[in-house]
């Protein structure tokens, strides 16, 4: 498709991008709303499923369409992708219990992870490596500006209009992105030596399911040491070794081994999955921060995570104009890591919700450096015929990433919260007598002691209009040490945080040693690759 007309490319990448705003804007736009559509439907202790089920859901498809997208070509998986999309989200609308909604959340992640599978993949289809970083940083930008958009405009709907219009308001963008992908997308012939990959896809998917389901319930849902976790974990390893079995076996495996032999594409993915484990596993705790340490709205709390975002559009954006016009991209990560570990450390240190914004934007900034280079590394150091299953492992390893850092932060938070306040207790002098006290009254009165349970974990800190509600209904003499017990959980849950982003930045010290050892060779001006280059991406290690 390389040989098409500007103008050509030019309209495919509009409707491109328009399919990928609409998965991207669908996901943003529920994300404040989903706890108001759960109270509605009931069955709040399966809230955790309206998000696993997506994720898993999305990251097996974004791995198995990567080697049938090179088989068959693109453009049929993006249509499809964009159908069980706006189906998903077409019947989330009419969901009557958490059940259904449940099911159709898992519709919207097959959708989700083909159109994002196929949508980078089909940027490298159009364009050299060197004209595709500067559209590797619009699509970067497209994701910062939904999460921009998606927050805000997800809570002025479910506040003034019934919940089914987050799921369907852009379903009109959805029909149009379909329309143009058709009329525009050119079909390519399906490639009759390739047969596809049965048993390894049914195998990747087996080792896939346990492996997420037993990162996402570790530590919540059952103990790290628990059977339960045990035995997926096991599960998972098993099904990975049989996985690994078949495909030394598969005419035309759906994720090559031989992929992996490749050292710029290993080592790329290893800093992909490092990168996600640090950034999404702190970041997806300073709400806790925002709205339990610093007391502030979860409406407004969305507006300290926003300059993030916005820094990341625009540096995404210009870094994907520089790449193209230079030819280089290490530069760019080396550059993007620093600035990133310098926004973690600000987090970890930060006493105010002004430091919190200064680190969104120092964090934003380094993003917009560092994130499109690694699909990047990954497409250029590979053969053209293998783009779809070298992006989709990217994206598989970077999801992988994400989940588990997100599972391993959460047992440092909670292991530190509670070593937090037990030291605390322990040092708390007369006000510790006075909680002893409290304590005695407590067990005399069961409403009383139902309502201080609340205050053993930093879940009553989220919910601030309750904690004052709580404070004001006691009596008189009770509340200064009720008070106390409240400072208490501030400053473990503080200190935790601390803990927590440290571990963050810690990863992503880790990404910036090992993004040294990448290999960086010339970007392609031609999707075609001759002999020389094929022989340059065959030297060893080399560190620059």
């Amino acid at each position: 498709m390389e040989e098409l007309s500007h103008k050509r490319k030019l309209s495919i990448m509009i409707a491109i991008i328009g399919a990928m705003f609409f998965s991207a804007i669908n996901q943003t736009i529920v994300s404040t709303a989903m706890p108001r559509i759960i109270a509605i439907l009931g069955g709040m202790e399966y809230y955790t499923w309206v998000i696993t089920i997506y994720m898993l859901t999305s990251t097996i498809a974004t791995v198995l369409v990567g080697k049938l997208s090179d088989i068959y070509g693109r453009k049929p998986f993006i249509l499809a992708g964009i159908i069980f999309f706006m189906i998903g989200a077409f019947l989330s609308g009419f969901a009557k219990d958490i059940f259904q909604l449940i099911t159709y959340r898992g519709i919207q992640g097959i959708g989700a992870g083909i159109i994002m599978s196929s949508a980078f993949t089909a940027v490298g289809d159009l364009f050299s490596p060197r004209e595709r970083g500067k559209w590797t940083g619009v699509m970067m930008a497209v994701f910062g500006f939904s999460s921009v958009l998606g927050p805000t405009l997800g809570g002025w709907l479910v506040d003034n209009m019934p919940w089914k219009w987050l799921f369907w308001i852009f379903l009109p963008l959805g029909i149009v992105a379909f329309i143009m992908i058709l009329a525009l997308f050119p079909k390519v012939p399906r490639k009759e030596s390739e047969s596809i990959d049965y048993w390894g896809s049914l195998f990747l998917t087996l080792a896939i399911v346990p492996l997420l389901l037993g990162f996402s319930w570790a530590g919540t849902k059952y103990a790290w040491s628990s059977p339960q976790t045990i035995g997926l974990f096991a599960a998972a390893v098993v099904f990975l070794l049989i996985f690994i079995l078949v495909e030394t076996r598969a005419k035309s495996p759906v994720l090559p081994l031989s992929l992996f032999r490749n050292d710029i594409v290993t080592l790329s993915n290893v800093i992909g999955f490092i990168m996600n484990a640090g950034m999404m596993g702190a970041l997806i705790y300073l709400p806790f921060f925002v709205q339990g340490v610093e007391g502030i709205s979860p409406t407004y709390s969305g507006y300290v995570t926003m300059p993030m975002s916005l820094a990341m559009v625009f540096v995404s954006a210009m870094t994907g104009r520089m790449i193209t016009k230079t030819g280089k991209y290490k530069k760019f990560a080396l550059l993007g890591f620093p600035i990133m570990v310098a926004g973690m450390l600000i987090m970890a240190y930060m006493d105010s919700v002004w430091l919190a914004v200064i680190a969104m934007i120092v964090f934003g900034a380094g993003l917009g450096l560092g994130m499109p280079v690694f699909s990047l590394t990954v497409q250029n150091a590979v053969k053209p015929n293998e783009l779809g299953v070298a992006t989709a492992s990217s994206q598989l390893f970077r999801n992988m990433g994400g989940t588990i850092g997100v599972a391993v932060m959460g047992t440092i938070m909670t292991t530190s919260l509670k070593h937090n306040m037990q030291s605390g207790a322990s040092a708390g002098g007369s006000a510790g007598s006075g909680a002893a006290n409290l304590a005695n009254l407590a067990g005399s009165d069961p409403k009383l002691a139902a309502s201080l349970k609340d205050l053993q974990g930093p879940q009553a800190l989220l919910d601030q209009p309750k904690l004052k509600e709580l404070l004001a209904s006691l009596p008189a003499d009770i509340q200064p040490v009720v008070q106390h017990m409240v400072d208490v959980l501030k400053d473990a849950l503080s200190s935790a945080l601390t803990t927590v982003f440290l571990s963050g930045t810690a990863l992503l010290v880790l990404a910036l040693v090992l993004t040294f050892f990448i290999r960086e060779i010339p970007l392609r001006t031609s999707n075609k690759m001759p002999e020389a280059e094929r022989a340059v991406q065959q030297e060893p290690v080399s560190i620059h």
